[in-house]
């Protein structure tokens, strides 16, 4: 009986070694397979970051070239409703016409100078046009709201009127076109009827203000564009051009990870190969006694 036990027990224990191979082996393929997807994921997530680089600095060079490229006519109207922001904002125009000081519309703002308002002035140009320019930054101030609050619900201008029959004197200035601001998550509604803006929604204020043969988009004006005697002489020059550019940080912290990833199952398997290793000589050693 003791023979036969023990031979049952053998085989047991045989069997058991057996099976405990086969299970780990199927864990192992399980473990390879998440590592594989998992690096795949992180190296072609690094690899788009990488494609998102190289857009972002095309985008930042083309901005900078008009930016900095010699002014240009304002476009005609016609090519004015087609213009995007991809393709046109901060091109730098030079514009010449007359202001209408009296529809100027504050637009609440808050830049480096601390809180204020942007004024934006309709400009009459010579072939019809009516442009919205930001002349540029003016400080709060206990007056200015009061004084900017005689904006009424409606149009400003009556219906069939030319608003630059009344235009001031002529002027010429230089500035960076801004496509037409929608506001965002962040932003206050804009409220027309009460005047109080806090986008600069050249279609909406133009709109407001019932500024005919209007622009859809607004010019942000150069410093130094205030004409004699023009009132509030606000601070232009404002304009901020710049883009956030963190792909290629994202690019390494997504290689880092597939590497990461390769470097734990490189360790997890090598030791299931020094336990399977060991797992051998133990029974090569059993069966030689």
């Amino acid at each position: 009986m003791r023979e036969d036990d023990f031979a049952a027990a053998q085989a047991g224990s045989t069997a058991s070694r057996t099976e405990a191979p086969v299970a780990r082996r199927g864990a192992r393929l399980a473990l390879a397979a998440l590592a594989l997807l998992l690096i795949v994921l992180f190296a072609g997530l690094g690899t788009w970051q990488v494609f998102r680089l190289q857009w972002k600095l095309d985008l930042i060079a083309r901005v900078d070239a008009r930016v900095h490229a010699e002014p240009a006519p304002p476009p005609t109207a016609a090519a004015g409703r087609q213009l995007t922001a991809a393709a046109d904002e901060y091109r730098r125009l030079r514009l010449s016409g007359s202001y209408l000081y009296d529809l100027t519309t504050p637009v609440q703002a808050l830049t480096e100078q601390g809180s204020g308002y942007w004024l934006l002035t309709p400009l009459c140009v010579s072939d019809g046009q009516i442009i919205l320019v930001n002349r540029g930054f003016i400080p709060a101030t206990p007056g200015e709201r009061t004084r900017y609050d005689a904006r009424r619900a409606g149009s400003d201008v009556p219906a069939g009127a030319d608003p630059c029959a009344k235009a001031g004197p002529p002027v010429t200035i230089t500035g960076l076109l801004r496509v037409s601001e929608r506001g965002g998550p962040f932003t206050r509604a804009n409220d027309p009827g009460a005047g109080r803006w806090f986008s600069r929604d050249a279609g909406a204020i133009a709109a407001a203000r019932g500024l005919p043969r209007a622009a859809p988009y607004f010019v942000d004006a150069a410093a130094g564009q205030n004409a004699p005697g023009a009132p509030d002489a606000p601070q232009g020059g404002l304009t901020v051009v710049s883009f956030a550019n963190n792909h290629l940080g994202y690019a390494l912290t997504w290689y880092a990870l597939a590497a990461m990833v390769a470097g734990a199952w490189w360790w997890v398997a090598h030791g299931a190969a020094r336990r399977t290793a060991r797992a051998a000589g133990m029974d090569a050693d059993e069966r030689g006694d």
